[in-house]
């Protein structure tokens, strides 16, 4: 397989994948916000703070307020990481390799785009918002399910299964960060315990993880099980664990695969070795650090071994933040 081909498949997944991982945190806020009072909701600058893209906000608008966030995730072209952009990347991607994959898979990912872009108007509103995150993440289940159904699973498959779990444990790490950090366990008082579940179970809500947990875990949601479940669930498609035995079995099909297999076992020793549910705020925050470290450090060995090199004078044109 040419490796710019193999380049394309890999960033359209991560793309797809970020679209509808943004969908779902900007659609599980607006609820969350309805169920906790003023004075302790955390408002909207969490999601930002998820994406990593604080310094680009701060350029364009003055306050964390609804309507500006909402904006920048779902249709502010000038960040890669909203909706629009990320549909917009994974549609030129595909359109490069549609002799690769199944005809079908490039005129869904058409059709999601051209829905995301022509109604944003509607999605930046309250009244239209559900709808139009709900059919984005619907659109992005439609384009993976049709992948694994119908696109030959051979080495380009691998490279979308690589592209898919490595965004995913991206997010899922960084949606755990920033959430329970905003959690209310270290300021916990009798008044405030309900509260402190209907934030975990946001946390959960965010990755559609909250049926998973309760049929796999049968306890109610609390600080430990959740992040039990979250990184160590080997069954749960979501959690980091799960990802990263994803990552590695892909890996192990592709030639020239030892340096970024050793990259992927490092990964998993970590997850292996530590217990997050046992650690204070502070510690889990400098553990999952680690975790996105490691997590950077596997595209860069993905991208070293199996990419072709920017051309000279430019930089990767793909975006990882």
């Amino acid at each position: 397989m040419l490796s710019r081909v193999a380049e394309n498949i890999y960033w359209m997944a991560r793309y797809v994948e970020r679209a509808e991982n943004t969908a779902r945190i900007v659609a599980v806020n607006a609820n969350l916000l309805l169920d906790l009072p003023k004075g302790i909701a955390p408002g909207w600058r969490p999601l930002v703070d998820i994406t990593g893209a604080n310094a680009l906000f701060e350029e364009h608008f003055k306050e964390y307020g609804e309507r500006q966030v909402v904006r920048f995730l779902i249709g502010d072209e000038r960040n890669a990481g909203s909706i629009l952009s990320a549909l917009a990347a994974a549609r030129e991607n595909c359109r490069t390799i549609r002799d690769f994959i199944p005809r079908e898979s490039w005129e869904l990912l058409n059709e999601i785009y051209l829905f995301a872009r022509e109604d944003l108007a509607k999605g930046m509103t309250k009244g239209g918002r559900h709808a139009y995150l709900k059919r984005v993440i619907q659109g992005a289940h439609n384009m993976t399910g049709l992948l694994s159904g119908t696109m030959l699973h051979d080495q380009g498959y691998d490279f979308l299964r690589l592209g898919r779990f490595l965004e995913r444990a991206d997010m899922t790490t960084r949606i755990i960060d920033v959430r329970s950090a905003n959690l209310l366990s270290a300021r916990q008082t009798t008044e405030l315990s309900p509260f402190e579940t209907i934030q975990w179970v946001s946390v959960l809500k965010s990755m559609t993880a909250y049926q998973a947990y309760r049929r796999s875990e049968q306890v109610r949601v609390q600080r430990a099980p959740v992040l039990r479940f979250l990184f160590r669930n080997q069954v749960f498609p979501r959690s980091v664990g799960h990802c990263v035995e994803a990552l590695r079995v892909s890996l192990a099909k592709l030639p020239r695969h030892d340096s970024a297999l050793q990259v992927a076992g490092r990964l998993d020793e970590d997850l292996a070795s530590t217990a997050p549910w046992q650690l204070d705020q502070l510690q889990l925050h400098h553990f999952i650090d680690r975790l996105q470290v490691g997590i950077g450090d596997l595209h860069q060995a993905i991208a070293s071994t199996w990419f072709p090199p920017p051309l000279d004078g430019q930089t990767q044109s793909q975006s990882q933040g």
